[in-house]
């Protein structure tokens, strides 16, 4: 899929799917991902690249994906690490693309089938069990800061790709003198994060996926 525009939102589609070569974990979810017809390109690059980020610095414990659409990053991050007994996936209305997507790679990898599962309602009424990975790919304007704000309150590893600032809104720390708006946010949710005891890395996934590419990971400092 090199020479495929990664930030098209175009349909992934079985003509797709013959583009892709290869037998790396990539090519495969790519193929399969292809073979459920529901998803734009975007989304399988903007998932998977996020997943592996996350996986170098957090392994294992129950995954929480929060705002979670179609639910594609929960099932990637079980693939890439099987010690995560389970995804639970959190959004206000399940869209037909999870139930679709999630038996296509079920079927490619049976060991995905009755691991992930679909819950709707806010993220103010979700809870975190300690040791859990709260995530949540895109969470547009205030969602981002909702899902900081429950891992700070039940003390859970978090990581988030932030997009839509609402600069009205979301805070800014007092920075955008020094750095732009929707930057200026970013930096405050990480301060946010250390002033509250967590350990905090900033990281990107490839801009040639989306210029909303700043992904904030936090884990509790345990001292």
């Amino acid at each position: 899929m090199n020479n495929l525009l990664k930030s098209s939102r175009n349909q992934l589609n079985r003509f797709t799917a013959k583009l892709i070569k290869g037998e790396s974990l990539f090519a495969r979810l790519g193929r399969a991902v292809c073979e459920a017809e529901c998803l734009p390109r975007k989304e399988l690059f903007e998932s998977w690249e996020t997943a592996r980020r996350i996986r170098r610095k957090m392994r294992g414990g129950p995954i929480l994906e929060l705002a979670a659409g179609h639910g594609l990053l929960s099932a990637i991050l079980i693939l890439l690490d099987d010690t995560s007994p389970k995804a639970t996936c959190v959004d206000i209305q399940k869209p037909q693309s999870h139930d679709k997507l999630i038996a296509t790679l079920s079927h490619r990898w049976p060991r995905l089938k009755g691991r992930i599962e679909y819950r709707q309602h806010p993220i103010a009424d979700t809870t975190a069990a300690e040791g859990t990975l709260a995530a949540c790919v895109h969470g547009c304007g205030s969602i981002t800061d909702q899902v900081l704000t429950l891992a700070i309150e039940h003390r859970c590893r978090v990581a988030v790709l932030p997009c839509c600032h609402d600069l009205h809104h979301n805070d800014r720390g007092s920075l955008q003198g020094w750095m732009d708006g929707p930057l200026a946010v970013d930096a405050t949710r990480a301060a946010r994060l250390k002033a509250a005891g967590f350990d905090v890395l900033t990281t990107t996934i490839p801009a040639e996926i989306t210029p909303k590419n700043r992904l904030l990971l936090g884990w509790p400092d345990k001292g």
